[in-house]
């Protein structure tokens, strides 16, 4: 049985690599049934949270692309003058990617239900090439008495 977040609590994801992780359902399956907002935040330097599109999995594959160019590894002849690089060549370009990218999300919750859009889910986009266990804390502040 999953606990809910009541008011606070922790959601573990294992990823396997650079990518978008989707946690939505994770996430909804602790709701309380009560209004209020939702705020995650990722204890980590080297990853972030995003709300996008979870209908087209080309939209994942595409941010992944751009971001990659946008931030190549440490090894990249234009990445050069990066000094942070005792933890791999992923490392530091993580951590631009992370500096650049949200951390933490505000989420308005409904009757027990997240008021995302249609097409809107919640990922953890991870931008190490390792794999790693990511720790989302939340934390969830009623708006309606109990």
């Amino acid at each position: 049985m999953t606990q809910p977040f009541a008011p606070h609590g922790e959601i573990t994801v294992s990823t396997r690599g650079q990518g978008l992780y989707e946690i939505t359902s994770d996430v909804a399956a602790r709701l309380p049934k009560r209004d209020g907002v939702l705020t995650l935040f990722v204890r980590h330097t080297s990853c972030s949270l995003l709300i996008q599109e979870n209908a087209d999995p080309d939209v994942q594959r595409d941010l992944l692309a751009w971001l990659q160019r946008f931030v190549p590894p440490a090894t990249d002849p234009s990445f050069t003058y990066l000094r942070h690089t005792l933890e791999g060549p992923d490392d530091m370009p993580a951590h631009i990617k992370a500096s650049v990218l949200p951390v933490s999300l505000s989420i308005p919750v409904l009757r027990g239900r997240m008021t995302l859009g249609t097409w809107q889910g919640i990922y953890l986009f991870e931008h190490r090439d390792a794999p790693h266990f990511r720790r989302i804390a939340a934390q969830f502040v009623s708006s309606t008495a109990d």
